[in-house]
């Protein structure tokens, strides 16, 4: 049986064929670049799958589970954007970053346990974290490209590059807010209401609230493109709080029941 111990050699598989497809991008070898990208995820999702069979359910419960999906979902992510707009970079730090959150399941990998709290047994917990690892990943995507824009871009921003990123921050915002609502739906089903105002949600509702400024700061004629940037990032760095920011914060120790590290 696959276990966690195995995580190493389909990392390490996984890897090498996202670098391969990251190497053919920048060669224009765009067939290459699908095929290996595409067959490092099948290789990298196998493992969460044998994962989701052996724990007999979602591994979606600690950081370290949720990481495994970011991990999956970076360079899909990249991809996507690849597939779509051809920048031949993404593929590069969609792996890099990807890399990195794979070294810390490796350095620091978290205890699988089987069991699950009632609560997590809800057909609506599964979808509600997948959706919004998925939206992550895109809204790192655009994150990258806001730094692309504000520290390497060494001309002018060209309107095609700001679509790009607009475009990958509206499918971000989009997976985001359907990941709300399964959250919502799931929170009815286990606690007996839609919101409870628990610091995950709060965070989650800041975050959600900054990328609608950015989306609707665009849309004003004489906005500043920098200054939009510059909320872009500020939104990406309440993401990052709200994903494992609140594990640390003294409000939910003891009380959010969205505290991996907690028991549940």
């Amino acid at each position: 049986m696959i276990t966690w111990e195995h995580f190493i050699y389909f990392a390490i598989a996984a890897v090498l064929l996202w670098a391969v497809g990251a190497w053919a991008a920048w060669r224009e070898k765009t067939p290459m670049a699908y095929t290996s990208t595409v067959i490092g995820l099948i290789v990298f999702f196998s493992f969460i799958l044998t994962m989701w069979i052996s724990l007999e359910r979602p591994p979606l419960r600690t950081m370290g589970e949720t990481r495994l999906w970011y991990s999956f979902f970076l360079p899909l992510a990249g991809i996507i954007v690849y597939s779509r707009w051809k920048y031949r970079w993404i593929l590069t730090f969609s792996t890099i970053l990807s890399v990195v959150f794979i070294c810390v399941n490796l350095f620091k990998p978290e205890i699988h346990s089987k069991t699950l709290m009632p609560a997590l047994q809800s057909p609506w917990f599964a979808p509600h974290v997948i959706v919004y690892m998925f939206a992550y990943a895109v809204l790192g995507a655009a994150t990258v490209m806001a730094l692309y824009l504000l520290f390497f871009k060494k001309n002018a921003i060209a309107d095609e590059e700001f679509d790009i990123t607009d475009n990958l921050v509206y499918v971000g915002l989009a997976f985001m807010t359907i990941g709300m609502l399964f959250g919502a739906l799931w929170a009815k089903e286990a606690w007996g209401h839609y919101w409870s105002w628990d610091p995950k949600e709060t965070w989650a509702a800041i975050t959600w609230f900054a990328y609608l400024v950015y989306v609707h700061y665009r849309q004003v004629p004489a906005h500043r493109p920098k200054l939009a940037l510059w909320v872009l990032l500020v939104s990406f760095v309440l993401l990052q709080m709200c994903w494992w920011g609140i594990n640390y914060l003294p409000s939910a120790q003891g009380s959010s029941v969205h505290v991996y590290s907690q028991p549940k």
